[in-house]
């Protein structure tokens, strides 16, 4: 018995170290992307983000024209095929100065899904916008061509189907955040091998879109603007079709 004790006393400095470093040893986790665009903090979700640069611009109000920051990102996949690209517009500083009239526009639209809490407020505006087949032939052309000028400018050609989520919140003060993404669908959606799955292939899309437009929310009414992008629902698939 004295021996096995004093043979745990000797044990007892190494097994203190060995505690020690293991709790001193850093956290595994995988960094987020962050980028600064206008008063905002843009956070996104693990993945091989690129950032593709800033533009600056500025929107008429009741006192004056208030200066707009513009920043774009995209996400590749594991061939360096483009998955998503994401376009987020914040005010460039903190000094509001009143919401534009007429931003709360937000009509309903055919084959799109809209949701406007707002209520049509000619002030204020909570404009949600998704459609899941974005890639259906001249759709794009037709409701948003500066996203397709945009894209062509930089090179961006998303593999097909791809769905496109819009959303734009301005509330009286003049807080103005607007974001559109253009996301492959097997990042939001699976495939549906039966007539039930059809039918519910578009509620992931739906949450994050929903999800999408709650952190912009949220972002508004934070100091540093902290707007974390939500992930997507599946993961990025390992290779092209």
């Amino acid at each position: 018995m004295t021996l096995t004790i004093s043979k745990f006393r000797r044990l007892l400095p190494v097994l203190a170290v060995t505690v020690f470093t293991v709790a001193c040893a850093p956290l595994t986790v995988p960094p987020k992307s962050e980028y600064p665009v206008g008063r905002a903090r843009l956070v996104l979700p693990p993945g091989a983000w690129q950032d593709l640069g800033t533009s600056e611009e500025a929107m008429s109000g009741p006192a004056g024209r208030t200066p707009l920051q513009t920043r774009a990102v995209g996400l590749r996949g594991a061939q360096g095929e483009w998955l998503a690209a994401l376009r987020v517009q914040t005010n460039r500083t903190g000094d509001l100065r009143g919401s534009p009239q007429g931003v709360g526009y937000c009509p309903p639209q055919q084959d799109v899904v809209v949701k406007d809490p707002a209520d049509g407020s000619p002030v204020r505006a909570d404009c949600l916008r998704f459609k899941l087949w974005a890639s259906s032939p001249r759709w794009l052309e037709k409701n948003r061509p500066d996203l397709v000028q945009w894209m062509a400018s930089r090179q961006i050609a998303l593999s097909t189907p791809y769905a496109h989520v819009g959303y734009r919140y301005v509330t009286e003060a003049g807080v103005w955040v607007a974001v559109d993404a253009l996301v492959d669908q097997r990042l939001l959606s699976v495939r549906p091998r039966s007539n039930e799955e059809f039918l519910t292939a578009g509620l992931p899309l739906q949450q994050w879109a929903h999800d999408l437009a709650q952190a912009v929310r949220l972002s508004a009414g934070m100091m540093d603007g902290h707007l974390a992008i939500p992930p997507f629902p599946f993961p990025a698939p390992p290779s092209r079709r």
